[in-house]
Formats: C-alpha cells, structure tokens, sequence
C-alpha cells in the first residue's frame, strides 16, 4: 500500500513548449491562408468578373500557403522536444 506522503508523479505533457508554440505558427499560417483564398465575389449577380474569381491569389497562392502550414504542423508535432 502506497503511503500518502510518497511523491507524485509528475505528469509531462506528450509535446515541448516549443512545439506548441510551432504549431501556433503553423495555425496562424493555415488561417492566412484560408483569408487568401476568401472573396471574388460581385455585387451584382449578372456580372462575372473572372479576373477577381480566377485570380493568381486565389488559385495559386492560397493552397500553396495553406499547404505549407499544413506541412509545418507536421514538422511542429515530429520535432523533438527540447530537455
């Protein structure tokens, strides 16, 4: 029987602080993303303007950035913690 004066365990969490905070970073560059690729709407339904839906933010840029968050999360949560 475990007497209750014996020390606790001391409970760690499964990832560093510095992981955390990379994967902060990763979130803010996942949402960045996300507000690149909003808008190219048009007040008036009769028109289409393709320049502002098809454009190089929207298409090209956005997915890359949010690809890129995608790929830093994973390095956030792979990276060893520092002791």
């Amino acid at each position: 029987m475990k007497r209750k004066t014996e020390k606790k365990e001391k409970r760690e969490f499964a990832l560093g602080k510095e992981n955390y905070k990379l994967m902060a970073i990763g979130f803010v560059v996942i949402i960045i993303g996300f507000i690149l690729m909003a808008g190219g709407g048009s007040d008036d339904p009769d028109v289409f303007r393709e320049d502002a839906l098809f454009s190089f933010r929207r298409i090209t840029l956005a997915p890359i950035v949010v690809l890129g968050g995608f790929a830093f999360q994973i390095y956030a949560i792979m990276k060893k913690p520092s002791e």
